[in-house]
């Protein structure tokens, strides 16, 4: 595997996955995995664990611009996570004892449609519409979108980001940067609970690989973080959509070569 070769991959998957997270608040496993695997050669599970590692700071440095631009509700993005973490450990119970499908392929779909959405369709709630809900009610919302989000994404084994940014903006009628900015908080816990698992279970990373990837990823999330808090509602449901479609075609690509 030549070091060239290895730079690159890593360059344009944490490039990827960056914009993906900072715009979006996407899991950088739906980019990172299929181009490790496909132009690297790397076990799979590996693959995911890099990926999820690399997603960690990246969602961190995100929900931080994020929060310092007031665009993040921690109160219930603490409820969902803790409902999320818990029912994606009983999504994956489940799944283990139903037979094994390829629903990887989901979650790049589901990009790739709400990358649709948002240029189609962009949302344009605005914060004090946002404040109406009442606390009780948001709470218990925050509850109930969680245990779907993370009995999804146990089942499926992805698609949360996109799965909580979907629910965030439709269902629960969050102004954008707000939806995003309190996926990627929930997002950075949650990438930290499956990076930690995937290690203790299946041994440590490549580290040139894994370190690159994660300082690519922090870079470019770190940039349309900033970017995206300063845009407009329109600009930035465009951006979004474009990047997520983009993301869905190249990723649904490297299924196939893969």
């Amino acid at each position: 595997m030549s070091v060239l070769l290895t730079v690159i991959v890593t360059f344009f998957a944490g490039m990827g996955a960056g914009l993906g997270t900072g715009f979006a608040g996407m899991s950088a496993a739906a980019v990172i995995s299929p181009m490790l695997i496909t132009f690297l050669g790397m076990d799979p599970y590996m693959a995911v664990g890099i990926a999820l590692s690399s997603d960690v700071l990246a969602s961190a440095v995100s929900a931080y611009t994020y929060g310092k631009n007031k665009n993040l509700d921690v109160k219930n993005g603490l409820i969902m996570m803790v409902t999320v973490l818990l029912f994606t450990i009983f999504g994956s119970y489940v799944s283990s004892l139903v037979p094994s499908t390829t629903m990887g392929n989901f979650s790049v779909f589901m990009t790739f449609l709400l990358g649709i959405k948002f240029i189609v369709r962009p949302v344009m709630t605005t914060k004090e519409a946002m404040t109406q809900i009442s606390a009780k009610k948001r709470a218990m919302q925050s509850v109930i979108c969680g245990i779907l989000i993370g009995f999804i994404c146990g089942f499926i084994g992805a698609g949360g980001g996109m799965m909580m940014l979907l629910i965030l903006t439709s269902v629960l009628g969050y102004e954008l940067k707000t939806a995003v900015g309190t996926s990627v908080f929930i997002m950075t816990f949650t990438a930290f609970t499956g990076a930690v698992s995937h290690f203790a279970i299946g041994g440590t990373p490549d580290w040139s690989v894994w370190i690159l990837c994660v300082i690519f990823t922090f870079l470019w999330a770190r940039i349309a973080a900033v970017f995206a808090n300063k845009a407009t509602p329109k600009t930035l449901n465009r951006a979004t959509g474009v990047i997520l479609v983009i993301l869905g075609v190249v990723v649904m690509a490297f299924s196939m070569i893969g």
